[in-house]
């Protein structure tokens, strides 16, 4: 089921709108990411573009919280450089983050100017709501004996 709109962490997005503002500069960081940790904190990180297919910034994200010691995030949020607002995470990230986070809420929506915390058009929608049919890595993993 869809969270209503309401339900946004609105300090999260603004918390990944500053990072994306403060942060991203030039062609090797453009997007910003911040999670909210099930004890509230919230934990930020960017991309690392490169050619050869740099991680996005939802996936150093997953890394950051856990070298920060937070292994369970609630919510996670993209923001990109220049204004562009929220993004939401590319298949790739959604595989992930519903990998490592089953139960993780993501924050979508909106458009040009969604990153300031505006909020207009703005919703936290589950992670697996993102992928249809979806495949769970953990369901096909051979136990170990």
């Amino acid at each position: 089921m869809t969270t209503r709109t309401d339900d946004v962490d609105h300090e999260l997005v603004r918390a990944a709108a500053e990072v994306a503002r403060t942060r991203c500069r030039g062609d090797n960081h453009t997007m910003a990411a911040a999670a909210r940790a099930r004890d509230g904190r919230i934990v930020t990180a960017v991309n690392a573009y490169h050619f050869t297919g740099g991680p996005c910034a939802e996936l150093v994200l997953i890394g950051a919280a856990a070298a920060q010691g937070v292994y369970e995030l609630e919510t996670v949020v993209a923001v990109g450089d220049r204004d562009r607002g929220v993004v939401p995470p590319c298949g790739r990230c959604r595989q992930a983050l519903l990998d490592y986070y089953p139960e993780l809420r993501i924050i979508v929506g909106g458009g040009e100017g969604e990153g300031e915390g505006q909020g207009q058009g703005l919703r936290a929608v589950p992670v697996a709501e993102l992928l249809p049919s979806t495949y769970v890595w953990a369901d096909h993993q051979l136990d170990a004996e």
